[in-house]
């Protein structure tokens, strides 16, 4: 059995509310848990009630073999849990990065909108009236 540390959301509409949780990588976001980890509340103003973690069972599951999801791996790493799937998505995009270079296409959001943007001394190209 494959499993995964991955969050689930909650709570109502415009008002997310994220359980991180233990689940087999088989069942549905939403779907039956194996152990719950914690809590992450992105709208929480006090960073201290924002992300609760139980950091002993994280690093349990991270030895069993439990593979975090790329948000959850961030929220590791904000607090202190290194692991080996946080160098490797580091390496994926690092090589994602350079073959976009070498292809010449934008990699990152920012790059994509600043090529679309006109030069600002560039008019629009208008149509001719006859």
């Amino acid at each position: 059995m494959s499993v995964k540390i991955r969050m689930s959301r909650h709570g109502r509409r415009h008002r997310p509310f994220f359980r991180i949780n233990v689940i087999d990588t088989h069942t549905p976001r939403d779907g039956r848990i194996i152990e719950k980890l914690g809590y992450y509340d992105p709208l929480e103003k006090a960073t201290d009630k924002q992300l609760v973690l139980d950091i002993e069972r994280a690093k349990y599951w991270l030895d069993k073999g439990a593979i975090p999801s790329d948000s959850v791996s961030e929220i590791l790493l904000r607090k202190g849990i290194k692991h080996k799937y946080a160098a490797e998505r580091k390496t994926r995009r690092a090589l994602a990065r350079k073959r976009a270079r070498a292809a010449g296409l934008p990699f990152l959001k920012s790059e994509r909108k600043t090529e679309e943007k006109p030069a600002p001394g560039a008019a629009a190209p208008s149509a001719e009236k006859k």
